[in-house]
């Protein structure tokens, strides 16, 4: 397939992001071009029971550190008419997201959800002990992503502004500017700007902030201790932890689209297939049935006119 240039692919995707493919900590999420969900991986709290979705045009999936070695996990949609579902793990009330209204993006962390308005203004439920779902005072977004103790959003102009847990300086974005996208991991963040380079902050023990030298980016993902990006070729690189071959993925080729869970990393192929690396303890990465994946951008309705 023809691959546009990073800053005309970053530039596509820097209002209202919607993710068609999602990694939890132990669960993987597709979303289909008929609009139905479909999942793999650990369901101990139903986590992957998705068959019954309709309408969706985006995916989110709550991941877990590493560590906690635990299936409280939760799985987010958008529907096309801006509300959304939440199936999974509801202790502190993750999954409460029945009455929002007029979403445009949605992303899920540890314990917590994450929603964008199409005013620009932020929503979320969950735990907030570190702070991390004070976002009743940000407006002007255009994308939001959430760690496990921390959620990111990013403005119109091209700044970015963190709230939760700064420990590792996974915060410390204040003289970003140019991003269009970012990510957020357990203890680092990540963003891509418009010219293809990419920055990050936080917690670089396994070197998973080490992306200084990458260049023509066009999407990015970041796992618990692992960096990815896809670049305008269709290739993937990756960056950090490596214990369970999460960023073995120098052979995939005509890739669109990333996401990474704690410790396992996916890929979206031009054609709608799917391919995984990484901690297959639970399925997670039994994704080589999938086939009709949304496209990232392809689908037509409300929300991303």
């Amino acid at each position: 397939m023809d691959y546009i240039s990073p800053k005309e692919a970053a530039l596509k995707v820097k209002r209202w992001p919607k993710a068609t493919i999602a990694a939890g900590c132990r669960h993987s999420v597709g979303l289909k071009a008929d609009g139905t969900v479909t999942a793999v991986g650990d369901n101990k709290y139903g986590q992957c029971d998705v068959s019954g979705w309709r309408d969706i045009v985006a995916v989110a999936a709550g991941n877990v550190h590493m560590a906690t070695n635990t299936g409280n996990a939760h799985t987010i949609g958008l529907t096309s008419d801006g509300m959304v579902v939440a199936v999974g793990w509801n202790k502190h009330g993750q999954c409460n997201v029945n009455d929002w209204r007029d979403i445009v993006a949605v992303a899920a962390g540890w314990r917590r959800t994450v929603g964008l308005k199409s005013d620009g203004t932020v929503v979320a439920a969950g735990r907030n002990n570190e702070g991390q779902c004070n976002v009743n005072g940000w407006f002007d977004m255009v994308a939001v992503a959430a760690g496990d103790w921390h959620t990111v959003g990013l403005k119109s102009d091209g700044t970015v502004t963190i709230v939760g847990n700064n420990r590792y300086g996974q915060c410390n974005v204040s003289g970003w500017h140019d991003i269009v996208t970012a990510a957020a991991g357990y203890l680092h963040t990540v963003g891509l700007k418009t010219d293809g380079t990419v920055a990050a902050v936080g917690l670089n023990k396994h070197d998973q902030c080490d992306v200084s030298g990458w260049s023509g980016i066009v999407a990015i993902a970041a796992g618990s201790y692992h960096t990815i990006g896809l670049k305008s070729d269709g290739t993937v690189a990756a960056v950090g932890m490596n214990e369970h071959g999460q960023c073995n993925v120098s052979g995939w080729r005509d890739i669109v689209a990333v996401a990474a869970g704690c410790v396992h990393t996916l890929g979206l192929k031009s054609d709608g297939t799917v391919v995984a690396a990484g901690d297959n303890e639970y399925g997670q990465c039994d994704v080589s049935g999938w086939s009709g994946i949304q496209l990232p951008g392809k689908r037509k309705n409300r929300l991303n006119r």
